[in-house]
């Protein structure tokens, strides 16, 4: 089991950035890549970014210049740094880590662009 916590949501005006970060517990040795994906209203759910335990990220070509994801190993921790926001980025963002065994969610944290 993996357990996960996201956290630095909130409302930014265009243009604006805020970091997101997503603590993660439990069988951490395991995961072999994390992920964001967001959900806006009335939409599914898509892939933002993603991170390896070698280090190789993808992102969506809709972020592509203006999010970064990285980690912090020591502290288990992935990070989404989301510069030049758009309204379009509205959304509840969620942390995704994955495992052989399967996929595992955190609680979403919403990120409202908006002036």
């Amino acid at each position: 089991q993996v357990q996960l916590v996201e956290s630095g949501g909130g409302l930014v005006q265009p243009g604006g950035s805020l970091r997101l970060s997503c603590a993660a517990s439990g069988s951490i040795s395991r995961i072999y890549a994390m992920g964001w994906y967001r959900q806006a209203p009335g939409k599914q759910r898509e892939l933002v970014a993603t991170i390896t335990s070698g280090g190789s990220t993808g992102y969506a070509d809709s972020v592509k210049g203006r999010f970064t994801i990285s980690r912090d190993n020591a502290k288990n921790t992935v990070y989404l740094q989301m510069n030049s926001l758009k309204p379009e980025d509205t959304a509840v963002y969620y942390c995704n880590a994955a495992i052989v065994a399967g996929n595992f969610w955190g609680q979403g944290t919403q990120v409202t662009v908006s002036s």
